[in-house]
């Protein structure tokens, strides 16, 4: 006797494919289409179009960077340009903060030196406390003041709507959610707001893989550390504007990197862990404006330059004074600072780094943007925090600990590919309430970085590159 519940099955199935015939679209694509046609039909009885002109620039416009042929190289870019005027335009007002803060610091030193003030206090509210926030702002604080209202102004134009069309088709084939095209986007400011935006993907399966994968795209504390590798090593040998060229490209090369990691991963979790069939949703594209350039500008400094500087600033100045102490306290003569280098060491090797690299990334966990100052203290002497003259001074100290394209390439590749910041990590137990998932946001970038950069170093070494 045959089994009722297979029986129904196969009826399931033959309804299905009444549904859906073979070659069609599916059934919902159909639906969708037939509420906007009736929307469309609706729209064109009741509203009347005065210039008719601008639509028909629109449509044009939107043939082209919405294309699947032209849509991608213009994204890029367009991105590109971002990075480029960012890079360019951020060297000297850096050069000048760092500068005011460093005359500030003189004066600041002679006060302690006029009160009798003990060196250990002095070495902790300026050589740790003060140098190590006044790093921060004079690294952060031009990239971040450029970075945000260019940004800005792309959205205010009506083009970051069309990135998110343009992603979607890629999403879609690596069983993600278009909409993590838009959070990913966020994740270029900062991951942890990026976490809280994950809420407007509806599905929970795809939530969770856009919030695992979140982490790939440089937030605006991995910014200071690939641009400043890239001008010092990867575009040494160029002059002038074709540094800032070499750089943006670099740095572009990063992105489209962590872009293909993302899709990369979204792909084997949705096949592995995180099965399920991809959802679809309805993108309506807003029109082209013409962008209000200053009101833009003075919101976007205001809510997201101002905002991000003020929680780089919080986490560096605990983070200044732990690290003064750590390479001021002796052990056998030697720092807990040193101590924690040379334990680290064997391993960093391996992946093309040192122990120095190493402890700076895991000290700063707190905050990405305090990784490089306290790599400078670890390799400084005089056990402060940043103490040299500009960029070749800095350039100068990692190659006096052995650096080459390999250390600052590596570095690079595992600021882009690690673990998320504490606040990040924060927002995803928040999130998903799960342990699970929060460790395994931890464990997968920082399993991808430790597999990337070996690779990288062991085919160096062996092809005699280094």
């Amino acid at each position: 006797m045959p089994n009722p519940s297979a029986i129904k099955m196969e009826q399931l199935k033959d309804f299905a494919k009444e549904a859906v015939p073979e070659g069609q679209e599916p059934f919902r694509d159909r639906l969708v289409g037939d509420i906007y046609a009736d929307a469309n039909a609706i729209c064109e009885g009741a509203v009347t179009v005065r210039d008719r002109s601008k639509l028909s620039e629109t449509y044009r416009l939107d043939r082209i960077v919405t294309s699947p042929i032209w849509g991608y190289p213009i994204m890029f870019v367009m991105l590109g340009i971002v990075f480029w005027i960012t890079i360019a335009g951020a060297n000297v007002p850096s050069a000048l903060i760092a500068d005011g803060f460093g005359w500030l610091e003189g004066y600041i030193t002679s006060g302690f030196q006029a009160l009798h003030a003990p060196d250990w206090l002095h070495g902790i509210l300026v050589l740790g406390f003060y140098r190590g926030t006044s790093w921060v702002v004079s690294v952060m604080l031009p990239p971040m003041a450029i970075f945000f209202p260019v940004f800005a102004l792309l959205e205010n134009f009506g083009y970051l709507p069309r990135v998110a069309f343009n992603m979607d088709r890629l999403f879609k084939k690596s069983g993600g959610h278009g909409k993590q095209a838009l959070t990913m986007s966020m994740g270029f400011g900062c991951n942890a707001a990026a976490i809280m935006s994950t809420r407007i993907i509806e599905s929970p399966r795809e939530r969770i893989l856009a919030i695992l994968t979140n982490n790939f795209v440089p937030c605006n504390g991995r910014w200071p550390t690939l641009i400043l590798l890239a001008s010092l090593f990867m575009a040494a040998g160029a002059s002038g504007g074709g540094a800032s060229l070499l750089t943006a490209a670099v740095v572009m090369g990063m992105v489209l990197l962590g872009i293909a990691v993302t899709l990369g991963v979204s792909w084997t979790l949705s096949r592995t862990a995180l099965k399920g069939i991809p959802t679809h949703y309805t993108l309506e594209l807003p029109p082209y404006r013409r962008p209000q350039i200053l009101k833009t500008i003075l919101l976007s400094s205001r809510d997201k330059s101002w905002a991000v500087l003020k929680r780089a600033v919080i986490v560096a100045a605990p983070a200044g004074v732990l690290t003064w102490i750590l390479g001021n306290v002796m052990v056998g003569g030697t720092s807990v600072l040193d101590h924690m280098a040379a334990f680290f060491d064997p391993f960093a090797h391996l992946i093309g780094l040192d122990g120095y690299i190493l402890m700076a990334f895991i000290l700063g966990l707190p905050a990405n943007e305090i990784v490089l100052p306290i790599l400078l203290m670890g390799y400084l002497s005089s056990s402060a925090m940043v103490d040299v003259d500009g960029l070749s001074g800095i350039k100068e100290i990692f190659v006096a600990h052995g650096w080459t394209w390999l250390t600052a390439l590596n570095m690079m590749l595992f600021s882009l590919l690690h673990y998320p910041c504490g606040t990040t990590l924060f927002n995803i137990y928040k999130e998903t309430k799960s342990a699970k998932w929060t460790t395994l946001s931890a464990l997968i970038p920082t399993g991808i970085a430790v597999v990337v950069t070996f690779l990288v170093a062991q085919a160096a070494r062996l092809f005699g590159w280094v």
